[in-house]
């Protein structure tokens, strides 16, 4: 029943995506990127069981149940919004 819930909404995603907070951008552009937790909280300066909370969050806000599915989602939203990559996410500093 769920998996039917998620078919009926394809675009719930991408029109969450607003209500994700600066942090959370970059954690799913970072998982767009193939990063392990253990990469994302390094390269953001957050402990691994942060960036897993902040990715249960992200996970309940989009309506999805998988790093494959934000990887798409984050992938799909950053090509939309501009050529400059960032795709009003803001870069993580190195």
């Amino acid at each position: 029943m769920l998996m039917m819930a998620r078919m009926a909404e394809p675009d719930r995603g991408t029109a969450a995506w607003a209500d994700l907070s600066d942090t959370q951008r970059t954690i799913a552009r970072l998982v767009s990127e193939a990063m392990t937790n253990q990469q994302i909280a390094h390269r953001v300066r957050l402990s691994p069981h942060t960036v897993n909370y902040h990715l249960r969050q992200i996970f309940r806000k989009l309506g999805i149940g998988s790093r494959v599915e934000l990887a798409g989602i984050a992938r799909e939203r950053l090509t939309e919004r501009g050529a400059d990559g960032t795709g009003g996410v803001p870069a993580a500093r190195s």
